[in-house]
């Protein structure tokens, strides 16, 4: 039943919690001021510091779970199905939250509907294209 779940829910439930917590309101302003504070620096060997701040850390966090996500999108278990169902689902809700809520109207956030949507195309593009190579081996005779 869990593998049903998409991954991406994960972030995108980390960004639902962190806009409804914005001590300022429900603001665009006040999300982007809060995803660009610096949490910590790299000191690089080219003597550079590099700022990472929240947003920064969502996004490679949320990368990876893509990765995991469109892996998992190659299986071909009856789950999968129900997977890119409830993948659609999710893109659906970010759309409607990036396009009418203050919060959500930021440039991380933009990022994260869209591997979420690159998520959904992933899933039933690789579907397909399984589904139809079953139908030519089938069809094959052998």
């Amino acid at each position: 039943m869990f593998a049903a779940i998409p991954l991406l829910l994960l972030p995108i439930l980390a960004y639902n919690i962190f806009a409804l917590s914005l001590d300022g309101g429900f603001s665009a302003i006040d999300a982007q001021a809060r995803l660009a504070q610096q949490l910590f620096t790299v000191r690089m060997t080219s003597h550079v510091d590099w700022a990472v701040s929240t947003g920064d850390l969502l996004l490679s966090a949320s990368l990876v779970v893509l990765f995991v996500e469109l892996i998992k999108s190659t299986t071909s278990h009856g789950v999968a199905i129900v997977n890119h169902a409830l993948s659609m689902l999710l893109f659906i809700i970010c759309l409607v939250e990036f396009l009418l809520a203050p919060a959500f109207a930021t440039s991380v956030f933009f990022l994260l509907t869209l591997m979420v949507l690159l998520d959904v195309l992933a899933g039933f593009i690789v579907t397909i294209v399984s589904s139809r190579r079953d139908i030519d081996f089938a069809g094959d005779g052998r």
